[in-house]
């Protein structure tokens, strides 16, 4: 045992001499003790993004490498999507390592702004609310608010959001789909908010509600698992959701007052265009685990 002691005192004495001359690649000694961020500037290595792992087609878990997939921190498990194949653009065009990091819906935010990550791509509008709390990049999608149904069901044939009163319905926690789109719906019945995107699409198929509101990516990688799903789009009518740009514009959120980190992301972004956007989401729609 004191031989084990010995060997693990003479080589954790090698690490700091490495570190102390510099002689690492860097994304080592970008993180304290805690495992905090605060590598993505200038002269770090690591940029620490944060996501559910669990929101297809934006992101998700997979068990291996397959299409590009990133290695999810403190797991053996793997993760992709949209916001995965958007982060590894970021942190390439930059000259960073990439870190994914897997936390619950809720916990994204508080992560920021204490520091643990550097930034969240997971689908985030960029509302005003959230704007209190963190700081966003311009938009890196625009994701149009639609409804999912049951082909069989009461509203399946309906044309635009006053053919849905009197509905049960439901929608992800924390999400403007819940806040904001669901109390338009005249008479609605509101189911409490699901934890996330695959408990309400459970809820809808198991027929606890007779619809979801969610937007347009969600809805489009819904209907691969559940072939019995419709998709009502009524953003071309006058008989909509009544929405802000800040509702469908998708940003990265960063730590407030981190304008360098801000900056360097807008710099990726303004080289890509709407359909390079498109583009990547029908990828990851096509290769989503549930697509196979």
């Amino acid at each position: 045992m004191k031989k084990k002691i010995m060997c693990l005192l003479i080589v954790a004495a090698m690490v700091l001499s490495l570190a102390a001359c510099g002689g690492g690649n860097g994304s080592g000694a970008s993180e304290d003790s805690t495992g905090a961020a605060g590598s993505a500037t200038s002269d770090g290595k690591t940029l620490k993004v944060a996501m559910e792992c669990g929101y297809a087609p934006y992101n998700w878990t997979q068990p291996d490498d397959s299409n590009g997939a990133v290695p999810i921190n403190d797991s053996s498990d793997y993760a992709y999507g949209y916001d995965v194949m958007m982060a590894k653009k970021i942190a390439e065009e930059l000259g960073y390592e990439l870190q994914i990091v897997k936390l619950d819906w809720d916990s994204l935010i508080p992560a920021v702004q204490s520091g643990t990550i550097d930034c969240v791509i997971a689908g985030q509008s960029i509302t005003s609310e959230r704007l209190e709390m963190v700081d966003f990049t311009e938009p890196y999608y625009y994701a149009s608010i639609v409804t999912l149904v049951k082909n069989d069901g009461k509203y399946a044939d309906a044309k635009g959001m006053s053919e849905l009163a009197g509905a049960t319905c439901t929608s992800q926690l924390g999400t403007i789909w819940y806040d904001k789109c669901l109390p338009q719906i005249k008479d609605a019945n509101v189911l409490p908010a699901q934890e996330s995107a695959p408990a309400m699409l459970v809820a809808l198929n198991s027929g606890k509600c007779d619809l979801v509101v969610t937007d347009m990516p969600t809805a489009q990688a819904a209907q691969v698992a559940y072939p019995d799903f419709k998709l009502l789009d009524f953003t071309d009518t006058e008989d909509n959701f009544e929405v802000s740009d800040e509702d469908i514009n998708i940003g990265v959120s960063v730590q407030k007052g981190n304008t360098e980190l801000v900056e360097q992301i807008n710099s990726v972004l303004s080289k890509m265009t709407v359909d390079d956007y498109n583009e990547m989401m029908n990828e990851a729609i096509s290769v989503q685990p549930l697509s196979e």
